[in-house]
């Protein structure tokens, strides 16, 4: 983000509506709830009202300065973000850094002053002399399919192989990450993404920012792909700013009898 959305995004309002109601809630407060000391994938998107998860192809054009905050709090509380290439490219991801006050934050917590970044691309479709490998704090995670030349990437990157045929097994790739230690995931998108990551049924948080528009169109909806039955989710909190909602589920540990 630009500076001035950064300084934008901090000073924002963001009001819990539920539970225990709250108002003008501080990033402590917001980060609180968030960092967990066990295992867990989170998944953070925006949509519509009407279920766009992109405006002109992007999800960045939906966003607004609480989705930006609540973005920049979820990077601070992980150890690993997680996008595919696809939404790499089209949203224009550059190196992964946290804002100033996130690094800070987290050296005070134990933790690496910025989580790694991983990129899941079957195809292995990426540059290595990008920003992205050139100019990243932390060496990224590039997670791939087996029986690629992986040469290029010796000295950018870390090489996973998780599947194969071009397909990632998002289970394995989710293993891989905790075997380094990463254990607190946060995954951006894409859509496909999310959804081998729901087939997998390795994620237990939903983070999605419900914009105030009406999009209609052909826009993509934040999940693609086939299940072979409906997830359900558990409300944890409701947050609002403005006409904005930031929502939170996670997994149905004890789903309801259909």
């Amino acid at each position: 983000m630009a500076g001035a959305r950064v300084a934008e995004a901090q000073h924002v309002r963001i009001d819990r509506v539920w539970p225990d109601p709250a108002d003008d809630l501080d990033d402590d407060a917001l980060t609180a709830e968030l960092r967990r000391a066990d295992p867990m994938l989170r998944v953070n998107f925006v949509s519509s009202v009407d279920g766009a998860a992109t405006r002109d192809g992007l999800s960045g054009g939906l966003g607004d300065a609480a989705d930006r905050r609540y973005f920049e709090l979820l990077r601070r509380a992980a150890d690993v973000v997680v996008v595919g290439a696809g939404t790499v490219r089209a949203e224009g991801y550059g190196p992964l850094r946290v804002a100033e006050e996130s690094a800070a934050w987290r050296a005070a917590h134990g933790l690496p002053p910025h989580p790694v970044f991983a990129i899941v691309s079957g195809a292995l479709d990426l540059d290595p002399d990008s920003r992205i490998f050139v100019e990243a704090p932390v060496p990224p995670i590039v997670v791939t399919t087996e029986g690629h030349d992986t040469r290029a990437f010796a000295e950018r990157a870390e090489v996973v192989e998780a599947g194969r045929g071009g397909r990632i097994d998002a289970a394995a790739a989710v293993a891989a990450l905790h075997a380094r230690g990463l254990t607190r995931i946060l995954c951006e998108g894409g859509p496909h993404l999310f959804g081998a990551l729901l087939a997998a049924d390795v994620v237990d948080e939903l983070c999605v920012t419900v914009a105030p528009s009406l999009e209609a169109g052909d826009a993509r909806r934040i999940a693609a792909g086939e299940l072979p039955e409906p997830r359900r989710l558990e409300l944890v909190h409701v947050l609002r700013s403005g006409s904005t909602l930031l929502l939170r589920y996670r997994r149905d540990a004890e789903p309801s009898a259909t």
